[in-house]
């Protein structure tokens, strides 16, 4: 039988006219020819395959075998040349994140040519490479150097830092936005005062009070009356007291910072329970108080009051539901958002000195605080007869509050918009409050503009903000989100709020969207703990009890609470802490040497852990063609919500509200 040879011939007028080209390539011909045919081709025959005798019942088996060799050659020949080419473009874009790319002046430069084509694999990689340590510990220190609350010197003097900073990144655009405020500040000359009277109403005792230490809104004037002990100052507590035949009418409310009611909450179910002040201080029990690592037990906690009824507590309370731009001019009428009755924040000093003497019910187990010789009575007599009287003197002022923007444009959807957000201002140092935000915040828009000056070209933009007035209920981030509210809700992707993101080095906490959950799940797996060295965030978090424990609903005092809440825009606030919870913010122990001594000298390391993962999912925000929001996640979260609604339908129906089956 006659045997067959196999073999690839290509046409001899390699690069001639007459080519035949398909995809780029070459047209290749493949033919069987005979052994006859051979010898009748001679030597100068093209024969670039094996020849091999067959018998004629194998001729298909040795023309499938010579195509797969072929195949398989070609796939080698293809994956060696990609290696040797990728390899040397990896390293000429490594080449390039020399001294002069990392320098704060670098500016973001237009991306090389083929920069939208960098895989997220080298993005991670080109970031990690550019984020510095000690950028975010230098910043934190020059923050926090001293108290600078809105419209002071010290305030003024910061923001056209940190303006210059944005400026110095040659960002693409770089800008500020400014506003009227109404904020409220202690008198200068007026201090406010506690003191107990006796049954006619002379002074006593004059309790001691640092004068600056205020509940900003708070309402002025002067409150007498006994002393009821409301625990944490929650709806249920206050239930409890009227259960057991308390009255608080009339009376000077004590309640414990925390409990998971912000100082607003408390002062307001206070009032709607019919006291005439509020008296809010820290608890031992909540709030470490040693002489090592804790908080001083003179020292008191200063928050907001407000309680904006369009958005529970934020932004200007007397502009509810639309922005304060071009000084706008208001009405002399009361807020809705302000509280009636006067409210002070005291140490625990002040707390067991008041309820040390009274007399009345014994509190519940679950309210006994840890303060010295304190019974756990709820009052409200004292056991001398006396009373406690209380001066609240503060003053409203309108104050010239300033936004300061940056961004880099997205290549395919500049109208799209990533924001990261951090508080600038405090009353107090803020090191914790709102210095290691801004640090992280400048970290992080120097690293992103290196990263387009290298080759990075976002798909999206990318908005870094530093807010101002955030003591006062975020004021500055909530006027511009009512401002510009139309716009975010359709346009902004994600925001992220940075505020008191390190206090400490061990535990962290994601308060989000439930859009988010799973952009989060991914970039804990990405990025190393700051404490455990070699485990990423996820593999300890599983070690520890698991990494669900990280996702936690947003509260109500969150810098990102109102982005979701008012424009429903997707909004994560991420926070490490300690087991033992730092107790110096919002007080003016609150500074950068207490700070590294709880992270034992370790403020640059977790802040840029943090940054890093801030960045991991903007960064995926920014790189994807396909946003990856989990909408199942929110679908189910809105199901949970309507089953609680729904525990309520007989109370909705007589508010005439619309129960949440009827929207099913």
């Amino acid at each position: 039988m006659d045997t067959v040879r196999t073999r690839l011939t290509q046409s001899p007028s390699v690069g001639g006219a007459e080519d035949e080209e398909v995809g780029g390539a070459q047209r290749v011909e493949m033919r069987f020819v005979t052994r006859e045919e051979e010898e009748e081709a001679g030597q100068g025959s093209d024969i670039t395959a094996l020849v091999l005798p067959y018998r004629h019942g194998y001729r298909k088996a040795s023309v499938f075998l010579c195509v797969c060799v072929v195949v398989v050659v070609f796939v080698i020949a293809f994956l060696l040349a990609y290696a040797v080419f990728g390899a040397r473009l990896h390293c000429s874009q490594v080449k390039g994140l020399g001294e002069e790319d990392e320098e704060r002046g670098g500016g973001a430069k237009p991306p090389a040519e083929g920069g939208a084509g960098l895989y997220l694999g080298e993005l991670r990689v080109m970031m990690r490479r550019l984020l510095q340590d000690e950028d975010i510990h230098d910043t934190v220190s020059r923050v926090s150097r001293a108290n600078h609350p809105p419209g002071s010197s010290e305030g003024t003097s910061l923001a056209s830092e940190i303006l210059r900073r944005f400026k110095l990144l040659q960002m693409d655009h770089t800008w500020t936005e400014s506003l009227y405020a109404t904020l409220q500040f202690p008198h200068r000359s007026q201090r406010s005062s506690l003191s107990l009277v006796d049954s006619t109403g002379l002074i006593s005792e004059q309790i001691s009070l640092n004068p600056s230490d205020f509940c900003p809104y708070s309402a002025t004037g002067s409150a007498t009356g006994g002393v009821v002990y409301a625990n944490y100052g929650r709806p249920e507590d206050f239930n409890w007291l009227k259960s057991a035949g308390v009255s608080v009418v009339g009376c000077v409310v004590v309640m414990r910072v925390g409990g998971g009611v912000s100082f607003a909450e408390k002062v307001w179910l206070a009032e709607k329970s019919g006291a005439s002040g509020a008296l809010i201080y820290p608890d031992p029990a909540d709030l470490p108080q040693d002489p090592d690592a804790g908080l001083n037990a003179h020292t008191a906690i200063s928050l907001c009051v407000a309680q904006s009824q369009v958005h529970l507590g934020s932004g200007d309370p007397f502009t509810p539901g639309f922005p304060s731009f071009n000084h706008t001019q208001f009405p002399s009428i009361q807020s809705s958002g302000l509280p009636l009755i006067p409210a002070l924040p005291i140490s625990a000093t002040v707390a067991a000195k008041l309820l040390s003497q009274l007399s009345g019910p014994s509190c519940p187990s679950s309210w006994r605080s840890r303060l010295p010789y304190v019974r756990c009575v709820v009052g409200p007599e004292f056991s001398s007869g006396r009373r406690v009287k209380m001066s609240v003197h503060n003053v409203m002022t309108p104050v010239l509050l300033n936004n300061i923007f940056s961004s880099l444009e997205g290549r395919d959807e500049p109208d799209q918009y990533i924001i990261l957000g951090a508080q600038r201002d405090s009353l107090g140092p803020g090191a914790a409050k709102s210095g290691v935000g801004t640090a992280i915040l400048l970290e992080l828009a120097r690293t992103f503009s290196a990263m387009v000056k290298n080759g990075f070209s976002p798909r999206r933009s990318l908005l870094f903000v530093s807010w101002d007035g955030g003591d006062f209920g975020n004021v500055g981030a909530t006027e511009w989100l009512e401002g510009y509210l139309s716009m975010l809700h359709l346009k902004a992707v994600a925001y992220f709020s940075l505020d008191q993101a390190v206090m400490g080095d061990d535990v962290l906490s994601a308060y989000s969207s439930p859009l988010l959950v799973d952009l989060l799940d991914a970039a804990i797996r990405q990025v190393e703990h700051p404490r455990h060295a070699g485990q990423t965030i996820f593999s300890q978090a599983e070690r520890e009890g698991g990494s669900w424990r990280i996702m936690k609903p947003l509260y109500l005092n969150s810098g990102a609470y109102s982005f979701t809440a008012f424009a429903g825009v997707p909004a994560m606030e991420l926070r490490f802490t300690e087991e033992r919870v730092y107790p110096f913010v919002n007080t003016p122990l609150d500074t950068t040497s207490r700070l590294q001594e709880v992270l034992g000298g370790r403020l640059g390391v977790t802040g840029r852990s943090l940054g890093e993962l801030v960045g991991e999912m903007v960064l995926r925000l920014a790189h994807d063609h396909i946003l990856p929001l989990r909408i199942d996640s929110y679908a189910q979260a809105v199901l949970q919500f309507s089953a609680q609604l729904n525990k309520h339908s007989a109370e909705l129906q007589v508010r005439s509200l619309t129960s949440p089956e009827s929207l099913c």
